[in-house]
């Protein structure tokens, strides 16, 4: 039982010497670790890791070496992952079938495997050190401190790498000084809205109440975001921790974390965590032997996105259906039942440990002016290195998109990047110089976002992309405000008219008129930022709008109303895979044949054809084309 400022200090150095002796092989092992996120999981790292335990023992080498799971390492495309400490080497697409020549070549004979190092592309050589690969060199890791080399469900671990040393340096502060604190650092909410963490906490802490919350907003629910279910999965004693100092500093004594049942990895971490914190006395009675006492409370969302919105959230939490509340009061006033309440997402109050043990400057001199600190993004789509990313404010869209994320697979052209989910616009090549930060991309017609960041090719059709992301809104709008309910099913609509081919050129004044009315008048944000995507690729991407509605023709060839499929005859060798793979039984044989060919070749009946792209994926010489 940790009881006391001087006992955490005496446990805190224990675990940072064992952690540390661990990673060095000063305790004469090898250290085995395997990437345990939601997407290595998938890909088999548990039966990975059970494989490694199973013939470290058959082979008689189960005291040379320990095996652990811990959180994301963050290039998802290149998992599962295993490291091997104290050289640090690091292995990618690992299989169940290259364990044994990982133990037999690596672990018994010192020889690195190297068919599963990671090759840079831009230099095609191996790289055998994580350090060393450019997805992690301009990566700056403070919210995702611990994630990818701590195990999570291991507290002593955590204390390792300086948990609770925040917390125990805010006890030794008055509340002020704390707020103060966090004001220094210049922190915004890494939710979306960007407003300063430390003002909403100062307006909690000004009000008088006998009872005070903090709540963890782990409601993500942005189309290819996964930013807060990595952190909760990879270091969640950094959110309690963060969710304790927020208690302490507004004069709290319960939190709540609301997170999405879809995450039952993160939840059953975040219980594990949250249990080891009270049994350890982090949580619960008289912290550190202070008269401060905090308890976490969970609560599983059903999957709305709407209750990523704060006020919806909290009558969620209350037992309600979940739907905004009208603003004012606002939660910092009258909150989780009628109660003053903080609410931060979860890569917030990662944050906050971090100023707490490091101090406010150090965490305000990275980033830019207005936007301090560093920011972790879901960057996904068409791009190579598909993975998590923690970069400071500043970065360049080009340096996260190129850099760190290797650029556009198959030599395509890069043509957008939709940053901030639904609610966010599209950035196109004009802006890849722009440094990322709130305002900045505000500015540009985009927004931050909780940091979902899908990368788009010549083969997106950005009208598509618009009806993608208003289908998504109308289905995920409550309904309690006819502008958002009403409105978003009208721009849909238009969107669907355009993309069938029955679009007018009025249209698209009548997708202006909708989105301004939508945007002024509906209840929350859901509504109010739901056009977004139609205002960007209209101002971006107007002619491919037109060519949809003048031409009835999609550029892309992605809208299957405005497209055929054509089969080159001077191609076609005849061989009729097409037509055996065809489910709707329209590609016949003509009587054409190509000077050369002994076989007739075979052509598309149009308005029987499906356009599902079977025939195309069929054909082996590539004969079959998109129009």
């Amino acid at each position: 039982m940790i009881n006391s400022i001087d006992k955490l200090n005496e446990n805190i150095a224990a675990c940072t010497k064992c952690l540390d002796d661990k990673l060095a092989g000063n305790d004469g092992k090898r250290h085995i670790v395997l990437c345990g996120g939601t997407g290595c999981l998938s890909s088999n790292s548990k039966e990975i890791t059970e494989k490694f335990i199973e013939l470290l023992e058959a082979k008689g080498v189960a005291d040379k070496a320990t095996v652990n799971q811990v959180g994301c390492f963050g290039f998802c495309s290149q998992g599962p992952f295993v490291k091997i400490y104290p050289e640090d080497t690091l292995y990618r697409l690992v299989q169940i079938d290259d364990v044994e020549e990982i133990i037999d070549k690596d672990i018994i004979n010192g020889e690195v495997v190297e068919r599963l190092l990671y090759v840079e592309p831009s230099t095609g050589e191996k790289v055998s050190k994580q350090e060393d690969i450019n997805f992690y060199k301009k990566q700056h890791r403070v919210a995702l401190h611990g994630c990818g080399v701590i195990n999570p469900e291991d507290i002593n671990e955590a204390l390792g790498m300086g948990a609770f040393q925040g917390l125990k340096r805010a006890l030794g502060m008055d509340r002020q000084a704390v707020i103060d604190e966090v004001l220094a650092s210049g922190i915004r909410g890494r939710g979306g809205a960007g407003f300063p963490s430390g003002r909403k906490w100062q307006f909690a802490y000004n009000v008088e109440s006998d009872e005070k919350y903090v709540v963890c907003n782990g409601d993500e629910g942005d189309p290819g975001a996964f930013m807060d279910r990595s952190i909760l999965e990879g270091n969640p004693l950094a959110v309690i921790e963060g969710m304790v100092i927020a208690g302490y500093a507004i004069g709290a004594q319960n939190g709540y974390f609301y997170v999405r049942a879809e995450y039952p990895i993160a939840v059953n971490r975040l219980k594990i965590a949250i249990k080891q914190a009270e049994e350890l006395g982090l949580l619960g009675d008289n912290i550190l032997g202070t008269d401060f006492s905090f308890r976490c409370h969970l609560r599983l969302g059903a999957g709305a996105f709407v209750c990523g919105e704060e006020t919806a959230l909290l009558n969620s939490i209350e037992g309600k259906r979940g739907m905004p509340r009208p603003r004012p009061p606002f939660p910092a006033v009258k909150g989780l039942w009628g109660k003053p309440t903080i609410i931060n997402n979860v890569e917030t109050l990662a944050c906050i440990p971090y100023i707490l043990r490091e101090g406010a400057e150090k965490f305000a001199s990275v980033g830019t002016e207005k936007s301090k600190g560093t920011k972790v993004f879901a960057l996904g789509g068409k791009v190579n290195n598909v993975g998590l990313v923690e970069v400071p404010m500043g970065t360049t869209l080009r340096e996260l998109i190129y850099d760190i994320g290797g650029g556009i697979p198959n030599g395509k052209k890069f043509k957008a990047i939709q940053t901030g989910g639904p609610s966010g616009g599209c950035l196109t090549e004009e802006f890849l110089d722009e440094p990322i930060d709130f305002d900045n991309l505000v500015a540009k017609g985009s927004m931050m976002g909780s940091g979902g960041a899908i990368v788009m090719d010549e083969d997106n059709c950005m009208v598509d992309v618009a009806k993608f992301y208003m289908e998504f809104i109308c289905d995920e709008s409550c309904g309690k405000c006819s502008p958002c309910r009403i409105g978003t099913k009208r721009m849909l609509e238009i969107l669907t008219k355009i993309t069938e081919g029955t679009g007018t050129m009025e249209d698209l004044d009548a997708l202006d008129e909708l989105a301004k009315t939508v945007k002024a008048n509906s209840l929350c944000a859901l509504g109010q930022t739901a056009a977004n995507p139609i205002n960007s690729t209209l101002a971006h991407f107007r002619d491919e709008y037109i060519a949809h509605i003048v031409d009835k023709k999609c550029p892309a060839h992605v809208c299957k109303n405005l497209m055929e499929y054509h089969i080159d005859p001077e191609k076609c060798i005849g061989c009729g895979l097409c037509a055996k793979n065809c489910p709707a039984s329209c590609i016949t044989r003509t009587d054409y044949i190509a000077p050369g060919h002994k076989l007739a070749s075979f052509e598309i009946n149009a308005a029987e054809c499906v356009k599902c792209g079977s025939c195309m994926s069929a054909c082996r010489v590539h004969a079959i084309s998109k129009q």
